[in-house]
């Protein structure tokens, strides 16, 4: 009809398969009935059967969403599996013969899928060998047979659990394979995160910091020239925001769109980088070798950005006293040469707890050296600092 949804094909699968399935039950209950007596089970030893199919159909055909809390896979694949296994004991005790059809038998080996592939690990052996075992003592339940019959029967069944078992552990190693790698990318989007909050916030926020103790020291010296002072506070603390909604930002959403949002930088950013840090105590230098390209690879100029950011945020932290910072950029044997110079002797003021916890550098030393370059920070002849970073300079 019109306006009717077409079923999904794993919908029209699943439906065939449940049907199949009762159709073997089906002729399993026509093989139990077939000595002539009722199928009641008050009147017929057919009882056990109709017990043993409904229970195994029950846990198999359950919707997961409808099941209650104590049905675990333990609960399913174990309970019908010893049934089954008490049901062929029984019959092997009384010497009375019982025929077993395809029902049971398919039933077995979807519970058998089930707890290799489903079952905690350690549940999941003992579980798999109670369903295996129990389908392999179904031939014990007719007597009839002759042992070559019986052998055979043996012999097809544990063909069939070598297939399901293997089948279900191939897929259970899938499964894990996935959890893992779906573990990694969440931990690399955990770390990217981490490196853009500490190399743009905290990089505002701790200039905001140093910027508000300037201006309580000229509040009461030098009050006319705190508008400048102000400003700059303003204009970190206007970017801190941006750079924290673009991080949220990509929190929020996901794929390629979301990524492009992240907060990134370039060489041309590196000046306005340079101008925004510069303050009324401290003079920042930028020299830039006309050599350098624009057309760098965009992942080098973002790294050469960080690089910069975080050898400038971390004077603020560790060296408020440097009165002068040069920055520098030049091509260096076909590679993109980064350095930070101060001549701080490591005085500040700011509180213990501005200081950062040492994952700066780190974060650094990962983000250069996975495009290839390297990268050095320790202390200059005479005093003050340096960092610097060599890249890979191939166009873009």
């Amino acid at each position: 009809m019109i306006g009717m949804k077409s079923a999904s094909p794993r919908g029209c699968a699943r439906g065939l398969a449940v049907g199949v399935l009762l159709a073997a039950c089906v002729v399993d209950v026509l093989y139990a009935g077939s000595d002539g007596t009722s199928v009641l089970p008050t009147a017929s030893p057919l009882w056990p059967t109709l017990v043993v199919l409904l229970v195994g159909l029950a846990a198999v055909l359950r919707p997961k969403g409808r099941r209650p809390e104590w049905l675990t896979p333990q609960v399913r694949t174990g309970v019908p599996a010893a049934l089954s296994a008490l049901f062929s004991l029984g019959s092997l005790v009384t010497m009375k013969a019982n025929v077993f059809g395809p029902g049971e038998v398919v039933i077995l080996l979807c519970l058998l899928f089930v707890a290799v592939r489903h079952c905690p690990p350690r549940w999941a052996w003992g579980c798999g060998a109670l369903d295996a075992g129990a389908l392999l003592l179904l031939p014990v339940r007719d007597l009839g047979p002759s042992d070559t019959a019986v052998l055979g029967l043996v012999v097809a069944g544990l063909v069939l659990i070598g297939v399901v078992a293997g089948l279900a552990v191939y897929l259970r190693t899938l499964d894990y394979r996935r959890g893992l790698a779906v573990s990694e990318t969440r931990r690399s989007e955990r770390v990217a995160i981490a490196a853009d909050l500490h190399d743009f916030v905290a990089h505002h926020v701790t200039g905001i910091l140093v910027q508000t103790q300037v201006a309580r020291m000229m509040a009461g010296t030098r009050p006319q020239e705190l508008d400048p002072v102000l400003a700059g506070i303003e204009r970190a603390a206007t970017e801190a925001l941006a750079s924290m909604r673009r991080t949220v930002g990509v929190l929020r959403d996901a794929g390629d769109e979301a990524a492009d949002r992240r907060p990134v930088g370039d060489l041309a950013g590196i000046a306005e980088l340079t101008d925004g840090f510069a303050s009324p105590v401290q003079r920042v230098t930028l020299r830039r070798d006309p050599a350098v390209s624009d057309a760098l690879p965009h992942e080098v100029q973002a790294a050469a950005f960080r690089v910069v950011q975080e050898a400038l945020t971390n004077v603020r932290r560790h060296a408020a006293d440097a009165t002068h910072i040069e920055v520098r950029l030049r091509e260096d044997a076909g590679r993109l040469e980064v350095s930070v110079a101060d001549d701080g002797r490591g005085g500040t003021q700011l509180p213990a707890a501005a200081h950062g916890g040492g994952f700066g550098l780190v974060g650094l030393k990962e983000r250069v050296t996975a495009l290839g370059g390297e990268l050095r920070a320790g202390p200059r002849d005479g005093a003050g600092w340096e960092v610097r970073a060599l890249f890979p300079a191939g166009k873009s």
